[in-house]
C-alpha cells in the first residue's frame, strides 16, 4: 500500500515541479493569440472550456492503453511501477507537453508538418504514409474489437457492428469537434477514472496485500526480459507515440499557452496514476503474476478487468468494466481517424479546409479503416508497439531540434530521446520481429547507436541557455 501510495504522490510531485521546469524551458506566452482563436472556424479550431480540454485529451491518449498495457506490463512485477512514474515524469510527460505546445506555435498543424519542418522535408512524404497507416490500422483494430465484444454479447452478426461503429466514425471524424467529441468524451473519460479509483478504494478497505512477495526483480513468467520488452509494452502509461498524433487535436481549442502545462503534461500524469491503478490491480487480484498471467492466457487483458470489476465491484462493476472497454476502444479510434484527417489535411490543404475537402478525406480515411477491418491484422499488429515508441522516439528528436533552434535547453528532449531510441533499436534487433539477435549483443547495437546519436547532436549543436 505505501508503495502505490509513494507512487502517487511522486507522479503529483512531478506534475508540480518537473511540470513546471518543463514548462519553463518551453518559455510561454501568455499573451499571444492561439489558433484557436485567431483560426477559429468552428469545426476543427475553437475554444473549449479548460476542463472539457483536459478530459478530451486524457481520454484521447488513453483509450485501453493505461489498462491493458499495464496490465500487461504488470506480468514483470512492481518493477512496472517504476517506468510508469519515471517515464510519465520524465517522456511520457515532456512528450505529450511538447507535441501539444509547438502544435500551438505552428497553427495547430499536425505532426506530419512540424517534423518536415525540424528534421527535413526528405522524409516528409514517407513519414506521411507511415503516419497514415498507423493511424488507419489503430482505428481498425480499435473498431474490431468492440465490434467483436457487442457481437457476442448481442448473439448478432459482426458485419452489422462493424458497419455501426465506422458509421459512427465518418461523424466523429467529419463533424465539428464539440459536437459528439466536446460533449461525450468528458463523460467517458470521467467513466475510467470512476471505475479505476472505485475499485482502489474497495483493494483499501478489504486490506488485501498489494504486491505478494515483494521485489523488484523480474517476474515475468515466461523469463521475457525487462529492457526493451517491457518499455514497448506499457506504452500509454508512461510514453506513447500516438499521443503525439492526438495532442494537436487539443492544440487548436486550447484558450491560452498557460493552459499547456495542465492539459497535455496533466492528461499524461493522470494516466499514469490510472496505469499505477490498473498494474497494481492485476497484481493483487491475482496474487501475483503467476496468477495474472493464467487469466491472461485464457482470456487476454480483456478477461483481467472483467475479473477484477466483477470481484471488486459485482455483476454492476462487470458491465461497467465491458462498457468501458467497448467506449474506450471506439473513443481511440475514432479519434485515431480524425487525426488522419488532420493529418492528410495539412499535408494537402491549399486555403481553408471547406466541408467538401473534409468529406472527401473522411471517406478516404474511414474507407480504408473498412478495408483493413476486414483483414487478418494479426502479423502487422505485432508491429505496433515498436511503431509506436519509434514515433514517440521521433517526436522527442522533432522537439529536440525545436528547442535548439529557438535557443532553449535541449537537453530536456534530448535525454529521453536518447533512451528511447536505445530501446527501438534493441527491441527491433532482439525481437522476433525484428532480427532475432541474442538479448546481450541487441543491447549494446541500442547503447551504442543511442549513445552516438545524442553525442553527434550534442557536439554539432551549441548548448542552448
Amino acid at each position: 500500500m505505501i508503495i502505490f501510495l509513494l507512487a502517487v504522490c511522486t507522479l503529483i510531485i512531478g506534475y508540480g515541479i518537473y511540470g513546471k521546469i518543463v514548462e519553463k524551458v518551453f518559455s510561454i506566452n501568455d499573451k499571444s493569440v492561439t489558433p484557436a482563436v485567431r483560426k477559429c472556424d468552428n469545426v476543427d479550431f475553437m475554444v473549449l472550456p479548460t476542463w472539457r480540454v483536459f478530459l478530451i485529451q486524457f481520454l484521447n491518449i488513453a483509450g485501453l492503453g493505461p489498462v491493458f498495457g499495464a496490465i500487461l506490463g504488470a506480468l514483470y512485477g512492481p518493477v512496472a511501477l517504476l517506468w510508469i512514474v519515471f517515464g510519465s515524469i520524465f517522456a511520457g510527460g515532456v512528450h505529450d507537453y511538447m507535441a501539444g505546445m509547438i502544435s500551438v506555435r505552428h497553427d495547430g498543424k499536425s505532426l506530419v508538418p512540424l517534423i518536415e519542418k525540424y528534421l527535413g522535408a526528405k522524409i516528409k512524404s514517407l513519414f506521411l504514409v507511415f503516419m497514415v497507416f498507423f493511424l488507419l490500422l489503430l482505428g481498425s483494430v480499435f473498431a474490431i474489437s468492440p465490434a467483436q465484444m457487442l457481437a457476442n454479447l448481442s448473439h448478432t452478426q459482426f458485419v452489422w457492428w462493424i458497419i455501426a461503429i465506422f458509421g459512427y466514425y465518418f461523424l466523429a471524424t467529419l463533424l465539428p469537434i464539440d459536437k459528439i467529441i466536446g460533449k461525450f468524451y468528458p463523460l467517458f473519460a470521467l467513466l475510467l477514472i470512476g471505475v479505476s479509483i472505485a475499485m482502489m478504494i474497495v483493494l483499501f478497505a478489504e486490506n488485501k496485500e498489494f504486491y505478494p512477495n515483494l521485489t523488484w526483480a523480474n517476474l515475468h513468467p515466461k523469463g521475457l526480459p525487462i529492457f526493451p520488452l517491457m518499455f514497448v509494452t506499457i506504452a500509454c502509461g508512461a510514453i506513447s507515440g500516438f499521443h503525439a498524433t492526438q495532442s494537436p487535436l487539443m492544440a487548436r481549442c486550447l484558450a491560452n499557452e498557460k493552459y499547456g502545462r495542465s492539459i497535455f503534461y496533466g492528461a499524461m500524469i493522470t494516466e499514469g496514476i490510472v496505469a499505477l491503478i490498473w498494474a497494481t490491480l492485476g497484481i493483487s487480484f491475482y496474487q501475483g503474476s503467476d496468477g495474472l498471467n493464467q487469466v491472461i492466457m485464457q482470456s487476454g487483458p480483456g478477461g483481467v478487468v472483467s475479473g477484477v470489476a466483477n470481484g471488486y465491484l459485482g455483476s454492476f462493476g462487470g458491465m461497467l468494466a465491458v462498457l468501458s472497454v467497448v467506449l474506450l476502444s471506439i473513443t481511440s479510434g475514432d479519434t485515431a481517424f480524425r487525426s488522419a484527417r488532420l493529418t492528410i489535411g495539412d499535408y494537402w490543404k491549399k486555403g481553408d479546409m471547406t466541408l467538401k475537402k473534409r468529406l472527401f478525406i473522411s471517406m478516404f480515411v474511414l474507407s480504408g479503416g473498412i478495408t483493413m477491418s476486414f483483414f487478418d491484422l494479426t502479423t502487422i499488429w505485432l508491429y505496433f508497439g515498436w511503431a509506436n515508441q519509434l514515433l514517440a522516439t521521433i517526436t522527442l528528436w522533432m522537439a529536440t531540434f525545436y528547442l535548439y533552434q529557438n535557443k532553449r535547453n535541449y537537453w530536456l528532449t534530448l535525454l529521453p530521446a536518447g533512451f528511447m531510441t536505445s530501446v527501438c533499436i534493441t527491441y527491433i534487433m532482439y525481437d522476433k520481429i525484428g532480427f532475432h539477435l541474442p538479448l546481450n549483443f541487441s543491447i549494446i547495437i541500442g547503447a551504442i547507436l543511442a549513445l552516438t546519436f545524442v553525442i553527434w547532436f550534442a557536439l554539432r549543436h551549441k548548448k542552448a541557455i
